[in-house]
């Protein structure tokens, strides 16, 4: 299900902007570190997610993400037409995504090999992007900016008056409250049943992927912002960002900023600390020409394959029993717990070696010229 091309840099990485690239690395590595702590009774604050409502650096690392795919679609595909072929090959890679998403969350390491039908969750982050993609490649391929612009703006007023305006089939009025009379929990629990990550929802469900998809559009907007020419790129990015960034805590205040259901507010502002992030790492690195984060550039250019292979090989550690313990725990507890480190740290550090092996891979990868893509 991945295909590797070996020799010259594939066209899609010839001719980037550099800082795209660049942040695309840092978040990948960024994913890479805080889905593999040491243990996850031993994390400092910035590292975890938000409860509920509200947000953490670590909630903005997925939507970035998205927002990044969303940049990539409008360099590959701002020379290409609408056709039978195209549209094949978005089809394929987005039921690849998926697969693999799916295989992440039903393997099992010993006989059945596959978890029992009930037990397998069916969304996840490559399912999200898998869908995302799927809907964010045609829209690109068809609209204009300024009815891309409308659609996102549809898809997130939308979503907050489904949210929080329509009541729920036994009449009740919805909340934002982790509750069965919740829109998003409602229907992944009618649609996917046992299928979540949560008995009560799943933070990549199915409803919530429709804001989800703004925030891809949102990057496809950025990503044709960044191909103009004559134009304040640094200046553009920074105004935008911040307008996203008072708007989303302003609308926040009514729909509240949330990760687990994506709410519209939490697509503003984590988009626009993207904007922000993203005009920084170009001024630094395409305006005033710095040579720095190659290490990140080039893990970047397998983030797929990189997530995919952290994801994988930390679930086979957590299979594998070690006495009383797993492989992970074994080599958690024998190398990096100490009488002398605080928790936290020596979990952070189990992390932060991880990080260091992928992205050590990513760049040898690189430099063997081997692209993998879904």
């Amino acid at each position: 299900m991945l295909r590797a091309a070996q020799g010259e840099v594939p066209a899609v990485l010839r001719d980037r902007i550099q800082a795209v690239d660049l942040l695309r690395g840092l978040t990948i590595a960024a994913m890479i570190m805080v889905n593999n702590p040491g243990t996850w009774g031993a994390i400092y604050a910035p590292l975890g997610h938000a409860p509920w409502h509200g947000y953490t650096p670590t909630d903005l690392i997925f939507p970035f993400f998205l927002f990044i795919v969303g940049c990539s679609i409008a360099f590959a595909y701002r020379h290409k037409a609408p056709s039978g072929d195209t549209y094949r090959k978005v089809i394929v890679r987005s039921l690849k995504l998926i697969g693999l998403g799916i295989f992440l969350g039903a393997f099992l390491i010993s006989p059945p090999f596959v978890k029992a039908w009930e037990a397998i969750r069916l969304p996840g982050v490559l399912q999200r992007i898998g869908l995302v993609f799927l809907l964010a490649a045609p829209l690109s391929l068809h609209l204009r900016s300024r009815p891309l612009s409308v659609v996102t703006v549809v898809l997130l007023v939308g979503y907050w008056l489904w949210m929080g305006f329509v009541p729920l089939p036994d009449g009740s009025m919805p909340t934002y409250d982790r509750a069965p009379n919740n829109w998003a929990m409602y229907v992944d629990k009618l649609l996917l049943g046992t299928h979540t990550w949560q008995e009560d929802y799943d933070p990549e469900g199915l409803l919530s992927t429709l804001p989800s998809l703004a925030t891809c559009l949102i990057g496809v907007l950025t990503g044709r912002f960044l191909l103009r020419q004559e134009v304040n790129k640094t200046r553009g990015l920074l105004i935008a960002g911040g307008a996203l960034l008072v708007v989303g805590h302003a609308w926040g205040l009514v729909f509240p900023i949330n990760k687990a259901l994506w709410t519209s507010s939490f697509v503003l502002v984590t988009a626009g600390w993207a904007l922000v992030m993203l005009a920084v790492i170009y001024y630094l690195s395409d305006v005033r020409g710095m040579r720095w984060g190659g290490v990140f550039i080039r893990a970047g250019a397998n983030a797929l394959l990189l997530y995919f292979l952290s994801s994988f090989f930390a679930k086979v550690f957590g299979l594998i029993r070690v006495g009383d313990t797993s492989l992970h725990g074994w080599i958690y507890e024998t190398v990096y717990v100490h009488d002398v480190l605080p928790d936290k740290l020596s979990s952070l550090l189990y992390a932060l070696t991880l990080v260091v092996i992928y992205l050590l891979l990513g760049t040898y990868l690189y430099r063997k010229r081997v692209f993998v893509k879904v």
